[in-house]
Order: structure tokens, then sequence, then C-alpha cells
């Protein structure tokens, strides 16, 4: 029987905030943090990276399902983390660590499903671009809030631009307007608006079982690969813009207005 707590997340909180299980090959992983509405603090991204490790490393998984707890698959960056800390010292860690988690995703062997019936917000849709595949239920709603707080989605650009069309990215980039799940399988963010999510999931995750380890790895190469290209050509001049734009005083404006619950001053209408 396959250990449901692998090694590298026995080290973790009593609570976790990813919970790893692995049943009939396929790996579940489920973002478990509530109080902040499974927000990408140092320590969840931690875990999620820890746990597509032990994915990786066990021969017996075929693939990888990515849920949450919650009315939200992931809100975005914590905020709160920026308390007390060296802003710049900050946005350089953060902008490596969603590289490096965007990355794991899609290195993996296995191909990943994105289990959401929730809101998912700016570098939520970071993890989910870096899906093979995506399922969204009716209560899904997306946003890429960046532009509001003085930012912009430039680590998780790369994952988002190779899915999204060109026009759904020109107007949700810019916008920050909130869009359902039928949207977002129009413009490539998804691959499929369900009623039944954890249904579809589990007729995905049979169908993937049927490929072989070998094959499977292969094929999900093919696709990955020229993402991956734009990571080694992209990734660290995306990371100096992205700690370059954190560290300006319109996002301490930004992000202090969103921590307040107030519009930024720049806020018009």
């Amino acid at each position: 029987m396959t250990d449901p707590l692998p090694e590298s997340l026995r080290s973790s909180p009593p609570d976790p905030l990813v919970r790893y299980s692995v049943d009939a090959g396929v790996a579940r992983l489920v973002l478990d943090s509530p109080h902040n509405r499974n927000a990408l603090s140092a320590v969840l991204v931690r875990q999620l990276h820890d746990g597509l490790s032990a994915a990786a490393a066990d021969p017996s998984v075929r693939c990888v399902v990515l849920g949450h707890e919650g009315g939200t698959f992931c809100a975005g960056a914590d905020l709160s983390e920026a308390a007390g800390r060296d802003p710049g010292e900050l946005a350089v860690s953060r902008a490596r660590e969603m590289a490096q988690v965007l990355r794991a995703i899609l290195e993996l062997p296995v191909p990943v499903i994105a289990a959401v019936d929730g809101h998912v917000r700016a570098g939520g849709l970071g993890l989910i671009g870096a899906c093979d595949v995506v399922v969204a239920g009716p209560s899904s709603t997306f946003a890429l809030t960046e532009a509001r707080i003085g930012v912009a989605p430039s680590i998780i650009s790369l994952t988002l631009l190779p899915k999204m069309t060109a026009r759904g990215a020109g107007r949700y980039f810019v916008t920050g307007e909130k869009f359902g799940a039928a949207e977002a399988a129009a413009i490539g963010l998804i691959t499929v608006a369900a009623d039944d999510v954890a249904g579809a999931v589990d007729g995905l995750a049979a169908d993937v079982a049927k490929g072989s380890p070998q094959g499977l790895a292969a094929s999900k190469a093919l696709v990955t690969a020229p993402i991956l290209e734009s990571f080694d050509r992209d990734a660290h001049a995306l990371g100096e813009q992205s700690a370059q734009l954190f560290v300006s005083e319109e996002a301490r404006e930004g992000m202090l207005a969103f921590l307040e619950k107030r519009p930024p001053r720049w806020a018009r209408g």
C-alpha cells in the first residue's frame, strides 16, 4: 500500500496546507488553506512542490489531480506575508518559488488534472495554466487582478499565454474583470466546463491510466516542450520585472489598499 503521506511532507505542520494521497494510481494534491483562501504562501508553495516531487518519485502514479477545499481554488499571492519583511527580498523569493512550482507541474512525467469548482485569482491562474487538463465547475470564477494592485502577471504569463487566446489574454490581463467557466473554456484557459467536476475528473483520470508510463511521459513532453523553452529564455527577466513592480510605490499603495479593503488612490469609477 502506498504511504499517503510522503517523507517530504511529514515535517509539515500538524494541519498541512496541501494534503497528499494516492489511490489506484491517482495522486491527489488538495490545497487546504481556507483561512486565506488557499493563497500562495511560502509554506503552501513549498508543500505543493513537495507533493509534486513525491508523485514523480512514485512509480505507481499515472496522473495527479490538483484540487482544493472550500469555495476558492487559489486566491493568488499571500499579500499578508509582505508585513515586516524586506520587500525586495520577498519579491525575488516569491518570483523564484512560483517559477519553480510551475515548472515542476510542467516537468512532471505524468499528466496533471486540475479540479476546480471555486474562485481562481491571479497566481492561481498560473497553476491551472501549468496543468495539462483543467476541469472547472459552475461555481468557478476567474480573474487576473494584478494590474489593479500595481503589478502584472509576469511569471504566470509563462503558462497562461501559451494556453489562452491572444484576444482573451489581451482583455483579461488588463481589465481584471471576473469571468466564468464557459468563457474560460472559450479562451483556452480551461479544458472542460462541467456540471459534475468530480465525475469528469474521474473519467479523465481513468482514460489516462490506460497509458503506459513511457507513453504518458513522452506524449506530455511533446506538449510542454515549447513552454519549458520559454521558461529557459524568459523566466529570469520576468522574475526581475516582477520584483521591480512589487517594490514600486504603486504596488505598495495597491497592496495596502487591498489589505485595508479600500480602492487604491488611482482607481476611478
